[in-house]
């Protein structure tokens, strides 16, 4: 028996893995260790990581610049309580955040992870209109297929996977989201639906309306459904007008997904809440911000604890994570780094137009790049049949793709080469003619 063996009998022993039916899962694939966009197994095969690892991986793995911060700032201070206390990565971190962001997007609060973060910029809305004396917002606005993340708050706004909770959300009103890609006649149409959708909304309730909260320009796991810029702007202004605050979830979005730093600046929309996350720390350590506008801080500030956020976490600002954002964004920020988003967008453009017939629904912004697979027996949704199979196929061929159900996706990591990505492309490709 090899020590993979051992390992995976252990994993199965006792893991329990995210987003897994255990009693049908396959076993997982047991990596030792990653250099650029390549996983190493233990079985000593390589993977090509074209999902970023779940999104979240920026500039490869084992970056030689992240990783020497990491361990500089963990031999000099691992963590300290930030309640009452603050350090030189936290500040640093917060200052360079708020350059980079729109207009007065100034005030940082960390947190853990992109649920958190969502679960931050809710509770900011409703406690900053009640400690406004607006005590009757109460309402969220969200679109339908939406994804925030999986606490309760975070899967209230949130659209899916969440049945068995049912009892444990608070209820939001939800919008038709007009996902549109290349060649879509419809898109004004769908976006007009909507925004109908909204003024009836806003119109019936929008002095109980605390915020919406959007994707913005892309819902990720409902599919990697795309939106346009100008579209946004229009909802961001009715939902202001409304007197309710505007809440961009930019845990994938952010950091140069698509193609710009963050989405509300490809968009031309300033939020009043932002939420970043997955890519912060070019994915080395968990860690997120909510950051908020000068005047939502200013609601909070008052003579008592009870007009306070009443919000923390134990590893609220790491000095390891900020360090690793830090150097994260130092990379982020080189002459270089637009021109490999461009690069990356272009070849996926060029070879989507390739593909045969049962690639639909062609859509890009920036650096993700998806497509609806059609076909006999493939299906549609999160469960279409196809999804698994397209995945164990790709497995095979050493790739990491997820699909979601039909949906197959790519968002590889800034370091891909062209030779790297038209692999990814080549087997797609085969895949559509051996699979479905």
């Amino acid at each position: 028996m090899s020590d993979d063996d051992t390992l995976i009998q252990r994993d199965r022993r006792h893991v329990w893995h995210p987003f897994t039916q255990e009693a049908t899962a396959p076993d997982p694939v047991a990596i030792r260790s990653g250099e650029g966009a390549v996983l190493h197994g233990e079985d000593g095969r390589d993977y090509l990581d074209l999902i970023s690892s779940w999104w979240v991986n920026l500039h490869g793995h084992g970056h030689p610049y992240i990783a020497k911060a990491i361990a500089d700032q963990a031999m000099t201070l691992e963590q300290v309580i930030f309640a009452g206390f603050t350090h030189r990565p936290a500040v640093d971190l917060a200052t360079r955040i708020a350059a980079l962001l729109p207009g007065d997007l100034d005030r940082v609060f960390f947190s853990d992870d992109g649920s958190t973060a969502v679960e931050v910029a809710l509770k900011m809305a409703r406690q900053a209109a009640a400690n406004r004396g607006e005590a009757e917002r109460r309402r969220f606005i969200a679109f339908e297929g939406g994804y925030h993340g999986d606490t309760v708050g975070a899967m209230s706004a949130g659209d899916g996977f969440f049945d068995a909770f049912e009892g444990m959300l608070f209820q939001v009103d939800r919008l038709p989201y007009p996902a549109t890609w290349e060649g879509d006649e419809e898109v004004e149409a769908k976006e007009a639906a909507s925004l109908e959708a909204l003024d009836a909304l806003l119109d019936a309730h929008g002095r109980e309306t605390a915020g919406l909260i959007v994707e913005p320009l892309i819902q990720g796991a409902a599919g990697m459904r795309m939106c346009r810029p100008e579209f946004l702007r229009a909802v961001a202004e009715r939902v202001r007008a409304a007197g309710a605050l505007v809440i961009f979830d930019e845990v994938m979005t952010g950091f140069g997904r698509t193609g710009a730093l963050f989405a509300c600046l490809k968009a031309e929309v300033q939020p009043d809440v932002i939420c970043l996350s997955k890519g912060l720390t070019g994915g080395c350590m968990p860690m997120s911000l909510t950051v908020c506008r000068e005047g939502v801080y200013q609601a909070f500030l008052g003579e008592t604890f009870d007009q306070a956020l009443a919000h923390g976490h134990s590893f609220t600002a790491n000095p390891i994570a900020c360090r690793a954002s830090l150097a994260s964004l130092d990379l982020l920020l080189a002459d270089d780094m637009a021109g490999r988003w461009a690069a990356i967008e272009a070849l996926h453009r060029e070879r989507l137009a390739g593909l045969g017939q049962k690639a639909t629904r062609h859509r890009v912004t920036g650096t993700i790049a998806a497509i609806d697979v059609a076909g006999e027996g493939a299906g549609s949704g999160y469960s279409a049949p196809v999804g698994p199979k397209l995945k164990a196929f790709f497995l095979e061929k050493g790739l990491l793709i997820r699909p979601l159900g039909n949906v197959v996706y790519l968002l590889p990591p800034y370091c891909i080469t062209e030779a790297q990505l038209n692999q990814a492309y080549d087997a797609i490709d085969e895949a559509l003619d051996r699979v479905v």
